[in-house]
């Protein structure tokens, strides 16, 4: 059983940066690909950014030029790199692994953007 383990989450001004983790229990460079999601309140999951085995990146619209997704595979663990945050960036943010057919969700860190 892999665990996801996020951490980095917190208040953050908007226009400031925070970087978020997400420490894998197995060796991350075989899964299909890993993912960030977020929960923003009365919303329903959003896909943020995703990167590859072969280190492919997508990311959402909304995040484009702000975030960006990266992993050591040495370490074992994913990044998230937001830059430039807005109020709407608030949300719950999860790391995901898509390990077809299985997948594993982390517990999720908390972000909130706030003046």
């Amino acid at each position: 059983q892999v665990q996801l383990v996020e951490s980095g989450g917190g208040l953050v001004q908007p226009g400031g940066s925070l970087r978020l983790s997400c420490a894998a229990s197995g060796t991350i460079i075989s899964f299909n690909a890993m993912n960030w999601y977020r929960q923003a309140p009365g919303k329903q999951y959003e896909l943020v950014a995703r990167i590859t085995s072969g280190g492919s990146t997508n990311y959402a619209d909304s995040v484009k030029g702000r975030f960006t997704i990266s992993r050591d595979n040495a370490k074992n663990t994913l990044y998230l790199q937001m830059n430039s945050l807005k109020f709407e960036d608030t949300a719950v943010y999860y790391c995901n692994a898509d390990d077809y057919p299985r997948e594993y969700w982390g517990q999720g860190t908390q972000v909130t953007v706030s003046s």
